[in-house]
């Protein structure tokens, strides 16, 4: 079944937020948008409003809808909210990781460290973007998989790259990263697998707040 032109819209939107092609405060032209997927202003605004609701959009009286600017604290809650979700998604979607997607991500990690020696923050985040993403998207609950899925594009759209803001993170989360291919090839318990990507959630979210002069979180 084709999605609908709703669902096209909100998805060539949020992609293009994503990538950084629609940047903050970028003015969305409703007309615009319908006109380049051929349908009418109905769904898209519907898109828009799911985008809105996400944070991703803003919608002003007279102004029209534009690229939410980058907000510090919606930035630190939605890091917050996956160290929650994310460990348990991974954790439910581990026996479903297949010997491919375990290679394949043991070869993401790999480039991961060789980044490290002529440091590229952008394309270091994009590989861990990747990386995740394999370890996570097989969850076979699909209300955590939207909010996991809903994090990150936010978390893509607020920055470029997390890791030009705790550079010095990079090398720790490749080992990290490590651990758990290791226990996913070891077939490790569930609660094992959440544990181990709690803990790594819990570094890179601890990283940000000490790089921002926060306190450390609880979680």
């Amino acid at each position: 079944m084709s999605p609908s032109k709703s669902e096209a819209a909100y998805a060539l939107v949020s992609e293009r937020i994503g990538n950084g092609a629609y940047s903050p405060g970028y003015r969305l032209v409703l007309g615009t948008i319908a006109e380049e997927l051929g349908c009418s202003v109905v769904p898209v605004r519907e898109a828009i409003r799911r985008l809105e609701a996400e944070g991703l959009v803003n919608f002003t009286r007279n102004v029209g809808a534009t690229v939410a600017q980058v907000d510090g604290t919606l930035y630190l809650h939605t890091m917050q909210t996956l160290t929650i979700i994310e460990p348990a998604a991974t954790a439910l979607a581990a026996p479903l990781i297949d010997e491919r997607m375990r290679a394949e991500a043991h070869r993401i990690n790999d480039q991961m460290r060789q980044c490290l020696a002529a440091f590229d923050p952008v394309a270091f985040t994009e590989l861990n973007t990747e990386f995740h993403r394999l370890l996570y998207c097989q969850c076979p609950n699909p209300h955590i998989l939207d909010l996991v899925q809903r994090g990150w594009r936010r978390l893509a759209a607020m920055r470029a790259s997390s890791f030009s803001h705790i550079p010095h993170r990079a090398a720790q989360s490749v080992e990290e990263h490590q651990h758990l291919l290791e226990l996913l090839d070891d077939n490790a318990s569930a609660a094992q697998i959440e544990q181990a990507a709690r803990a790594h959630r819990t570094n890179t979210l601890n990283a940000y707040l000490k790089a921002a002069g926060m306190e450390p979180s609880a979680i």
